[in-house]
């Protein structure tokens, strides 16, 4: 599997419906931040949007067209999932020996079943598969996008609090999880991270911790404040990583609560595409202190922060919504 850096085709996304659970009685503030984000990504790249039907498409036409977004850059395809979160239902694109891609179908059940139904968000890779004409490949086995990263160089990252819970491969010891990610991911390199961040209702995905920057370099989430339960967490974490990689520390902002719930707000869940480095801000002091760091990591590309205040509410942010497509 290519690293994120590497060139993309396009980008994938699939559009929130208005009635879907992700964002309760906020959703008129998220089709005007989507639209920021296709705005910054189609700037060098195409975008694909999974849609639910013809009216919705026609709302998010206007929320883009309100953005500027230049439309011929935009394709809509009418492929109905539930919820927006497309770095884990979306298609994840393998390039084989022969030089060719093809989609891995990891299966999906919301986060260990939390979330029914999600038939129709399951169905999206093979829709997928079918409409670019490319192989579909089965490995039998619950994966979201958001549960590794990898440096396109056979290593990956996962948490064995996610990829080991029993909600997701109960007949699958980690052994047997090992074997598929080779087979299927073609990594050699396998890095088990302990737990997620407080507030991720995924069971503890990567993208919320630590990711690859380099082939060799990981920046990764750390919690100052020694009285947050996260401090111990991510020190663990970068423990484990120190003895493999070069590390960057990445801040965390702050505490961020929404009637009584943590939110898993991160900054480590930025995504990387063609042209810009499209990273989520909280109207935080660490904002300025997560751009930077990232900017020292990525010279070539224009790191752009985005106020992810309204998103995080529905429990994720960029690389939540985005899966891109290789080039």
């Amino acid at each position: 599997m290519p690293a994120e850096w590497e060139p993309h085709a396009a980008t994938w996304l699939t559009w929130p419906k208005p009635n879907g659970i992700s964002f309760p009685g906020r959703y008129k503030e998220i089709p005007p931040i989507l639209a920021k984000l296709v705005k910054l990504i189609s700037e060098g790249e195409e975008v694909h949007i999974n849609i639910w039907d013809k009216e919705l498409e026609l709302l998010a036409k206007r929320s883009l067209e309100k953005e500027n977004v230049l439309m011929k850059k935009v394709h809509f395809h009418s492929f109905q999932a539930y919820e927006p979160w497309c770095r884990d239902h979306g298609p994840m694109f393998v390039v084989q020996p022969n030089g060719n891609q093809a989609i891995v179908n990891w299966g999906y059940n919301a986060w260990g079943g939390k979330y029914p139904p999600f038939d129709l968000d399951n169905s999206i890779p093979s829709k997928v598969a079918e409409a670019l004409c490319i192989p579909l490949i089965e490995p039998e086995m619950i994966l979201e996008g958001g549960s590794i990263d990898v440096n396109g160089n056979q290593s990956l990252i996962t948490t064995e609090q996610c990829m080991l819970n029993t909600n997701r491969n109960p007949n699958l010891d980690k052994k047997e999880i090992e074997s598929r990610l080779s087979d299927f991911m073609g990594v050699k390199n396998i890095t088990w991270l302990g737990n997620g961040i407080k507030g991720d209702d995924t069971d503890g995905h990567v993208d919320n911790i630590s990711r690859f920057v380099s082939k060799n370099t990981v920046v990764t989430a750390v919690e100052e404040n020694i009285s947050d339960p996260n401090h111990e967490i991510l020190q663990h974490n970068q423990n484990v990583l120190k003895k493999k990689f070069n590390i960057i520390e990445l801040p965390m902002p702050r505490k961020i609560e929404y009637q009584g719930q943590r939110l898993p707000a991160s900054y480590a869940n930025f995504y990387i595409c063609n042209s810009h480095i499209i990273v989520p801000t909280y109207r935080d002091t660490n904002d300025d202190r997560a751009i930077e760091t990232l900017k020292d990591m990525f010279p070539k590309r224009k790191v752009t922060g985005l106020d992810s205040i309204e998103l995080i509410w529905g429990l994720g942010s960029f690389h939540c919504l985005t899966q891109q497509q290789p080039a």
